[in-house]
């Protein structure tokens, strides 16, 4: 789109005075139905900032103050949960009779959604990164008694540093005490069986801060292996298998992924809410449980100072080693070889075979390193979710054995 396009977009002055007074709006970032993300700067300080700008005047009049009312109401919300670092920080709010505009921390990195697409997979030490945060975002907002109801990657922004920023709480609700919602909304993929339940019968027990627990299990099936857990072409079918809690690990990419992250999936898609894991239980999951080569050792350097008791006692051994001729280097090198020696036992399960051709001519898709290739052309050509469940996977994309249903068509066509 030409500048001079872009210009006419923009809102009238007259309409925004304010915003205009301390913003420049820039490029286009994206685009909704009713609304339009723009970078702007801050004239005063230089700061770059992303700025939503919701258009009043393309809804109907009824729907105009239901979109304002609903917007005020996103408004209220993200002034609650405002202040931690894993929630988008809402900086300024204009408003007029034709326009809003909410200003927004700018993250460069865009959506979840975009980086997944872009790598196809997360390894476990990333998926960990992204979902300890995702559940400390989520923990933050459930105690404000606020439920989010439309977690996916799509609303969840990552910055400079791929640091987690959940957005878009235009579907959230603050809860009274012991309240339970019953309207359907968010996104289908993502929406938990108590939340179906609503819109199927009218007995419905309703639901509440487990739904975003959910969507977090979602989420994180979708990081590790790079397809949703209920997808099916067929709406009603994947609907279905939401109400059955219908998932597995059998696909060729989970053989890669050990227990842990598994059982917290488990645990997040239980069908039941009252038997589904709480965001502080998820917290404490084995899964989160960082080993000593992943933790900061700062902490470690800093005790040994000159005045501590270890210091003393390095100081000790040394002398020890020139009394009695000890060879600290060749004791280095064993311990240093009985660590790896360990660690490459305790991996031995994950650890791929040699590649074989046999293997890789009969079926590639088994192979991890092959597996990566695949995807990755599958994902450029085809876009996201190519790996469509258990029906298709993205290596049938690539076999040369022709479908039953056109080599039947030939078969005919040679008859005739």
């Amino acid at each position: 789109m030409a500048k001079d396009e872009e210009d006419d977009l923009l809102p009238d002055k007259d309409a925004a005075k304010g915003f205009y007074a301390k913003y420049e709006p820039k490029e286009i970032l994206g685009r909704g139905i009713s609304s339009t993300v723009r970078r702007c700067i801050e004239k005063e300080t230089g700061k770059e900032f992303a700025a939503k700008i919701i258009d009043l005047g393309a809804a109907e009049t009824g729907d105009s103050n239901h979109m304002l009312e609903a917007t005020r109401q996103e408004i209220q919300i993200l002034r609650q949960v405002m202040g931690h670092k894993f929630i988008i920080e809402l900086q300024d709010v204009f408003e007029s009779d034709a326009f809003i505009f909410l200003v927004f921390e700018l993250c460069r990195q865009g959506e979840l959604f975009d980086y997944l697409t872009s790598v196809v997979t997360l390894s476990e030490k990333k998926s960990r990164y992204i979902m300890r945060q995702i559940f400390e975002g989520v923990d933050y907002i459930h105690s404000k008694n606020i439920v989010h109801r439309d977690l996916k990657p799509e609303n969840i922004l990552l910055d400079d540093n791929l640091n987690v920023k959940i957005t878009d709480f235009g579907f959230a609700r603050v809860l009274k005490e012991s309240e339970k919602l019953y309207d359907l909304c968010g996104t289908p993929g993502y929406l938990a069986p108590e939340t179906l339940k609503c819109n199927m019968f009218e007995d419905a027990p309703g639901y509440s801060k487990e739904v975003d627990i959910w969507a977090c299990g979602v989420i994180m099936f979708t990081l590790l292996v790079g397809c949703p857990p209920f997808w099916h072409r067929k709406q009603m079918v994947m609907l279905r298998n939401i109400m059955e809690g219908k998932y597995s690990f059998t696909s060729p990419e989970w053989a890669d992924i050990s227990e842990d992250p598994k059982d917290l999936i488990r645990k997040c898609l239980v069908v039941d809410p009252t038997k589904r894991i709480t965001v502080t239980e998820a917290l404490k999951h084995p899964f989160f449980n960082t080993v000593l080569f992943e933790q900061d050792i700062g902490p470690l350097k800093r005790s040994l100072s000159v005045k501590s008791r270890r210091f003393s006692r390095i100081a000790d051994l040394a002398l020890l080693r020139k009394q009695s001729q000890f060879n600290a280097r060749k004791k280095f090198q064993f311990a240093i070889l009985c660590v790896r020696a360990m660690i490459r036992i305790k991996r031995l399960r994950y650890t791929p075979e040699p590649l074989r051709v046999e293997d890789a001519l009969r079926d590639p898709y088994r192979v991890k390193v092959l597996r990566k290739v695949i995807d990755g052309c599958a994902f450029r050509v085809y876009g996201h979710w190519v790996k469509k469940g258990e029906g298709q996977n993205r290596a049938a994309l690539f076999e040369n054995m022709p479908r039953c249903e056109v080599y039947n068509l030939y078969i005919n066509s040679l008859n005739r």
